[in-house]
């Protein structure tokens, strides 16, 4: 089979054109109409360790969340660990595909994957898109019933695998209305608060916007790879029935995609 024929299924899901300008998703190293040898290891980002594994898996494809290269490279000397990636996926005839903003601003995507998880329901999109109100960034929804906020944390911790949770001063002694954003949601904290939500989940934030619910709701920081690790069963569903049909395709999520920050606890 083609890797089109893999691009296709993923892009039917989420179309390439809802990527914001700066991203760079798609189709990084390989050619559509390549023939696919082997399978196809899904993982958060492409690393060294992440091609090793495929290497071993015998994949003739990564698929990641995060794009491998987001600036343009000037050379390829192995001076660092994206051209070493890029080189070593080139050299071994491997496929390099992202799916990062459009998974992020479709319905059905990576914050409604995490707000499934967590048990929301009745989500609808924080911000949606100007030009199409069908997608955006983030959701908003509310849990079954009220949950304590410590005991919503413990449930962070225990769902996302956090070590760590930042989080603004706790307003309120129970959760319902839950907002989320994953990855870098910073910019949605107003959004957040015009939802009327207790809490809004997300990840990557600087020291000042601590300051912006100002007593509305809590600020709540999990972590960018704890907050996005999920993209992993995501595009595992979204694969799975299509890998099913055709005998020759296999799919694994990867062992080796890991967290680059480390805790001190």
């Amino acid at each position: 089979m083609k890797i089109r024929e893999i691009t296709d299924c993923i892009e039917a899901f989420a179309p390439l054109s809802l990527q914001e300008s700066y991203d760079n998703a798609g189709l990084i190293v390989g050619r559509l109409d390549d023939e696919l040898r082997g399978g196809v290891l899904l993982a958060v980002d492409v690393t060294e360790q992440v091609i090793e594994e495929a290497l071993e898996l015998g994949c003739g494809m990564i698929i990641t969340h995060h794009p491998i290269v987001f600036s343009p490279l000037k050379r390829f000397n192995s001076a660092s660990v994206v051209e070493r990636c890029v080189e070593s996926a080139i050299k071994h005839s491997i496929a390099l595909y992202a799916c990062h903003t459009n998974l992020d601003s479709v319905k059905g995507g990576m914050s409604w994957h995490l707000g499934q998880m967590l048990g929301i329901t009745d989500m609808q999109t924080l911000e949606p898109s100007r030009t199409d109100a069908s997608v955006g960034f983030g959701v908003v929804g509310a849990l079954p019933e009220p949950m304590g906020t410590n005991s919503f944390f413990a449930l962070l911790r225990t769902t996302l695998g956090c070590k760590a949770i930042r989080h603004s001063k706790v307003v309120k002694d129970s959760v319902q209305r839950v907002a989320i954003c994953t990855g870098a949601g910073g910019s949605l904290i107003e959004q957040a608060a015009a939802s009327g939500c207790d809490i809004y989940v997300t990840a990557d934030l600087k020291y000042n916007q601590y300051y912006l619910p100002d007593g509305r709701f809590t600020l709540c920081d999990v972590g960018h790879f704890e907050s996005e690790y999920c993209a992993i069963d995501l595009l595992f569903n979204i694969l799975a029935d299509f890998s099913k049909k055709i005998s020759t395709f296999a799919l694994y999520k990867s062992a080796k995609s890991e967290n680059p920050m480390y805790y001190s606890l």
